[in-house]
């Protein structure tokens, strides 16, 4: 089967995706007519299907993603330099929340083995943590990581590339120059054995560090408590210690409140220690050491055991996106986001930027006014907060975005909120709160990748999955994140880093619906612990809070 050349996505766009490398003069065949191209194109790149004149709106996933700078003929090519942002305002409208379930036949009786928790969610993993409340803290979390992370069994070694370093270092005492040490071939020596673990039910230990807690604004310091208390009460974690200095702006009884209001009654293992009533960085650090050890003996008791799908909360991420993303890896998760919505379970869609261009569909399928009304606000006060300070949601695109295809904010947009499938807005959630509701949930949060997952995670992900067309080596502490490639050429390039292709649907060899329920399976696999994703594997712990100030 011949592998289609380019792609109209939706019926109403005046312009084509190009689906692979398109040369100069290539004979374009769409809807009984023929033109040629002007320019090459490359893959992921769009050109235009008819004349079209200065300020001609361009319509991409079927709405406004910008408008043109100057006249183009048929077949050229569409660029920064002749296209610029533009997308339609959104006010209140009429609620659209009818939509077609998919067939979840397939999925229905399958279950997860996960961590079964006292208010009724279920860990896909199961984690101590230990956190600073304050930056001045960093430090001492560092020291008790140096000393149990390796005693305890969980130290990651894969490709720590210390006897490459071990090959140099004999290339230089044996008087090797520069261009000795620049040429060497340097043999891979991999060492991702797995480590005995002295507690057998328990995943790992983790230690977040932060740059937050004080000095900042308090509403910096609330927001820090109310996420740190979304990873202390999440289902992935069985107890945490928690180090203060005391002086902070953070303090101990604002974490405990937030803790109180996302868990009534929290009941896991819990340790609080303040270094300016302790005294001395010893008594400080033994305290929490035999805490530490007790609490992970305490979470070391829990099994996994079978829970239903319903159970599973999903975070809808993408990082790295490209021209495919929003026509492979994106509608698929979509794809998966409709079924779990379907059976019960829970899905987050963030990236507040990424959302600009389609506020008005996301809107109207608000399941009532006051929550349509909360997502229209936070976007436009989002927005006015970035255009005070010089850069409006119109700059969230990337230079490597731009260079693959998505040369406004409006058609990266339009293609991330594919992740969100077609199902009702069941709840839209400020950051840091709470956003594990059945259904889909939006959460404000900004378009960079890691501030926006550790988000998701703090409001109750238990699983993130990640699209990236250009590679993103990204992960959380806690919750396992699936990395998806939109695109065969980058899976193949970085299989170190990325767990599932979904270029087949771009090649024609695997469907929309195909390639989720293949995600799902994997999903299933990953929630009970039979297989971990590249990121689990490479111990990457990215933790980035979110300062309520402008980022993009």
């Amino acid at each position: 089967m011949a592998i289609q050349r380019y792609l109209q996505i939706h019926p109403m766009d005046n312009v084509l995706v190009a689906l692979q490398d398109l040369a100069e003069g290539t004979t374009i065949v769409f809807e009984g007519k023929e033109f040629t191209l002007k320019q090459a194109v490359a893959a992921k790149h769009k050109f235009t299907i008819q004349p079209m004149e200065q300020d001609t709106e361009i319509l991409m996933y079927g709405v406004l993603v910008g408008k043109l700078n100057i006249p183009l003929a048929e077949g050229e090519l569409i660029t920064t330099e002749n296209l610029r942002h533009a997308s339609e305002d959104f006010r209140m409208g009429n609620r659209k929340t009818a939509w077609t379930k998919p067939d979840v036949a397939a999925f229905r009786d399958k279950t997860f083995n996960g961590f079964h928790r006292s208010n009724g969610t279920v860990g896909t993993a199961n984690y101590w943590l230990v956190i600073p409340l304050v930056f001045c803290e960093n430090r001492n979390v560092l020291t008790l990581k140096a000393a149990f992370e390796e005693k305890l069994g969980y130290k990651v070694k894969a490709n720590n590339y210390i006897s490459e370093v071990d090959d140099l270092i004999g290339l230089y005492k044996s008087g090797a120059d520069v261009n000795a040490i620049l040429s060497q071939d340097l043999l891979a020596n991999s060492t991702s054995s797995e480590q005995e673990r002295l507690f057998k039910n328990v995943d790992g230990i983790k230690f977040l560090n932060h740059e937050m807690g004080c000095g900042g604004t308090r509403m910096d310091s609330d927001a820090l408590c109310g996420l740190l208390a979304g990873y202390i009460t999440h289902p992935n974690v069985a107890g945490a210690t928690v180090l203060s200095l005391g002086c902070q702006h953070a303090q101990a009884s604002i974490l405990k409140a937030e803790i109180e209001k996302r868990s009534p009654g929290f009941d896991r293992p819990l340790y609080i220690f303040e270094q300016q009533k302790e005294g001395t960085e010893k008594e400080l650090m033994q305290k929490a050491i035999k805490a530490t050890f007790a609490g992970m003996m305490q979470a070391d008791k829990n099994e996994r055991k079978p829970a239903t799908l319903d159970k599973l909360c999903i975070g809808l991420e993408c990082g790295g996106s490209d021209g495919f993303s929003g026509i492979s890896a994106n509608p698929a998760l979509g794809f998966v986001s409709d079924i779990l919505v379907t059976l019960g379970g829970s899905v987050i869609l963030a990236e507040f930027p990424e959302l600009c261009g389609v506020e008005q569909e996301l809107s109207d399928r608000c399941i009532d006014e006051s929550t349509a009304e909360r997502f229209m606000s936070l976007m436009r006060t989002y927005n006015a907060k970035a255009e005070a300070d010089g850069s409006g949601f119109y700059m969230n695109p990337s230079p490597g975005n731009i260079r693959d295809g998505l040369i406004t904010d409006a058609i990266k947009s339009a293609g991330a909120a594919k992740k969100g499938g077609t199902s009702p807005v069941a709840a839209v959630i400020d950051y840091p709160e709470l956003a594990n509701g059945p259904g889909l949930n939006l959460l404000c949060t900004p378009g960079n990748d890691v501030e926006s997952t550790t988000a998701e995670v703090a409001a109750g992900a238990n699983i993130v999955l990640f699209t990236t067309g250009l590679g993103t080596p990204t992960g959380n502490p806690i919750t396992p994140v699936v990395k998806l490639s939109t695109n065969t050429k980058t899976f193949e390039k970085m299989p170190d880093i990325l767990d599932l292709n979904c270029g087949t649907i771009i090649e024609g060899t695997e469907t929309i619906e195909e390639a989720a329920h293949r995600i799902l399976d994997y999903v299933i696999e990953v929630a009970s612990g039979e297989v971990k994703p590249k990121a689990v594997l490479l111990g990457q712990d990215d933790f980035i809070p979110w300062r309520r100030g402008v980022s993009l």
